[in-house]
């Protein structure tokens, strides 16, 4: 019998636990934001198990579905609201669960995450609700080459073994569209962001587009909307990945030595909380638009040091291939054109303001 990558993967973290019970598969783990795929991979995720089905008390009513999502949001008002799990807990993940709801009324596993993120009725659809027709809350896309910031890859069917899950798309991590940037529910881990390759390639995953999000009918293949929608990142205690990683070098050019490390701990908030200061802003530790518009650095060509590492590495982010050296050479420069002609910017090769926000905000 062939058995499919994830119930391998499942089998295989049975026997090396001596355990004879049933068999939980998961989805493979990829995870480019924390170094912890050794012990991820060791323990697995076993909270997975059947998702609450539609009946259920647990699961929005199919007579409360013609009331959903009534009114349009944009990719980045998604994806902002899917990053408030990220640190909703007292500063840490909003943990996962089929069984219950959090604060914010919604059903704490995969799919309730993506019913909050889109704004649907609490506690949020299943999986099967999200994928179906007869919701009218997304549409299946034919390929993944369509993905583009806040579309959806859903595995709705259990037909390979695995149970159902749905995660939300951010943009591409690679020029090669192999793996991209998502926010996901988790089992063991609760809410993530970190690159995935789900649907890339023969699995049960399926690119679906929410309906409601402004502009989801025009154009495909860009995760990225237009510059006027571009919004800086909201960071804070217990965020990790690069935007974090970004803002420590921004705060070291600035004079503040700190690790660039990509989490956001007591150190970095420290800093954050003594910049706020020096520049007469809310010393709340957070940084949202205002600190970022106060710690950005224009740098072009000749400009040397750590805010150049933190333009190389959101670069990086879009597929640009650089090396993260801390100088602006010909490299940059031609990766920082290629990224402006490609958002409608002024293609100058500087990374001034507008770019900076288009570089942290298109996710």
């Amino acid at each position: 019998m062939s058995l499919t990558r994830r119930t391998q993967i499942a089998l295989a973290g049975i026997v090396a636990a001596g355990v004879a019970a049933a068999l939980v598969a998961v989805p493979s783990l990829t995870d480019a934001d924390t170094n912890d795929q050794a012990t991820v991979a060791a323990t697995r995720d076993t909270d997975y198990g059947p998702e609450p089905e539609a009946g259920s008390n647990l699961v929005t009513q199919t007579d409360q579905i013609s009331t959903l999502a009534t009114a349009t949001i944009s990719p980045d008002t998604m994806i902002n609201r899917a990053r408030t799990w990220l640190t909703a807990n007292n500063g840490s993940q909003v943990p996962y669960s089929m069984q219950r709801v959090w604060k914010d009324g919604y059903r704490q596993d995969c799919s309730g995450f993506v019913s909050m993120a889109l704004a649907l009725g609490k506690p949020g659809l299943n999986t099967v609700g999200l994928a179906g027709s007869a919701s009218g809350v997304t549409k299946h896309l034919s390929s993944t080459g369509q993905l583009r910031k806040g579309d959806l890859l859903i595995d709705a069917s259990t037909t390979d073994g695995d149970f159902r899950h749905v995660v939300i798309f951010e943009k591409w991590a690679n020029a090669s569209h192999s793996s991209y940037w998502a926010y996901e529910q988790r089992g063991s881990h609760g809410t993530t962001h970190r690159t995935l390759s789900y649907g890339i390639g023969k699995d049960n995953y399926d690119p679906y587009r929410p309906l409601k999000l402004s502009g989801s009918s025009s154009g495909g293949g860009s995760s990225t909307p237009s510059t006027p929608s571009a919004s800086y990142p909201v960071l804070k205690s217990g965020a990790k990945g690069t935007d974090v990683r970004s803002a420590q070098q921004l705060l070291i050019a600035r004079g503040y030595s700190i690790a660039a490390d990509s989490s956001f701990g007591p150190a970095t908030r420290s800093a954050v909380t003594r910049f706020q200061k020096a520049h007469a802003l809310a010393a709340d530790g957070v940084i949202g638009p205002k600190t970022w518009a106060k710690l950005i650095v224009t740098v072009k060509y000749g400009t040397k040091g750590q805010a150049v590492k933190a333009a190389q590495n959101q670069l990086k982010v879009y597929g640009y291939s650089l090396t993260v050296d801390g100088s602006f050479g010909p490299a940059t420069k031609s990766a920082t054109l290629s990224f402006q002609k490609n958002h409608h910017l002024t293609a100058d090769g500087v990374i001034g303001p507008n770019t900076w926000r288009t570089l942290l905000g298109t996710r």
